[in-house]
């Protein structure tokens, strides 16, 4: 029953309509969502307010057939949230996705104050959400990109208890030093801390734990390549190990780099999350753009 309450105020929230002839989906919704502008009505396709027969969409040219049913959502979204470091990619009841700029911590520690955790929080207290932020995952303070929170601890607790199978596709991608050998591939090995919290790898069991990551040679050149990484795993530091285990650790990696830095920072990003709404169980699928940066060094 309480499963069905949850679906049933969620389905409250969107006005429904039925398509009567065919369309694409943006022009539909400019024609037909009268109570909105039109720069409403696209950050609304944007922050993944629409449905088209109970499926989010966000491609504006998506094509509608007579009789598809399409949903709008009603709720305002992230329109209070002003940061350098943290962008609002979507927003609901339970949980909320943001791109998590470089240089800001996912969580307190230490004595840092500036987390993105706080900066949430505070935006929530604003918008007078009466929710706090939960932490589900971390990225480094210097790495860049897409994390969810979730507002409430039972959403929390979900996620984090069937983490590996809810979140079904979780991509980063990297400037690495050198030029890449192959083209695709797979390194795998134990992870473990030593005593100054430096993970180092094992190609047998150390104790540690056990680490896989994927990745594909995207460009290359002489100097630097352009690598995709697919977790199948989610170790502290796995990608920033393995990249250096491959001989091409990732540029600007204080840590486990070769002080290769052409762009002032750890050029790891974030850029590709996709999971099943612990609540809705909806497909959730987000992406944020390679930085413009890493592009440019192979222009």
């Amino acid at each position: 029953m309480k499963n069905y309450n949850i679906r049933q105020k969620q389905q409250e929230d969107y006005v429904h309509y039925t398509v009567e002839q065919e369309a694409s989906l943006l022009d539909w919704l400019f024609a037909t969502v009268k109570s909105a502008s039109k720069s409403k009505v696209k950050a609304t396709l944007k922050g993944r307010g629409i449905r088209v027969n109970g499926k989010t969409v966000t491609q504006f040219d998506f094509p509608l057939l007579p009789g598809m049913k399409v949903s709008v959502s009603k709720s305002k979204r992230n329109n209070n949230l002003q940061s350098k470091y943290v962008r609002i990619v979507y927003e609901d009841r339970f949980l909320v996705v943001v791109e998590k700029n470089i240089g800001i911590l996912s969580m307190a520690g230490g004595h840092s104050t500036l987390n993105v955790k706080n900066i949430l929080d505070d935006y929530f207290s604003k918008g007078r959400q009466h929710c706090t932020a939960h932490v589900v995952h971390r990225l480094d303070r210097d790495t860049s990109g897409l994390m969810v929170y979730t507002k409430d601890t039972q959403t929390a607790q979900l996620l984090e208890s069937d983490w590996h199978d809810i979140v079904y596709d979780r991509r980063y991608v990297a400037v690495v030093s050198g030029e890449m050998e192959d083209d695709e591939g797979t390194i795998a090995n134990w992870l473990k801390d030593n005593k100054s919290y430096i993970s180092y790898s094992s190609p047998v069991d150390n104790g540690g734990k056990y680490a896989v990551t994927h990745f594909h040679t995207l460009q290359r050149t002489a100097d630097y390549s352009l690598v995709e990484y697919k977790l199948e795993t989610g170790r502290k530091n796995q990608i920033r190990v393995h990249s250096a285990d491959m001989g091409h650790p990732v540029c600007g990696d204080i840590k486990y780099g070769n002080g290769d830095d052409p762009l002032h920072r750890l050029c790891l990003h974030a850029y590709l999350l996709c999971f099943y709404h612990p609540v809705t169980h909806e497909r959730m699928e987000f992406y944020t753009p390679i930085p413009p940066a890493f592009k440019k060094l192979f222009k």
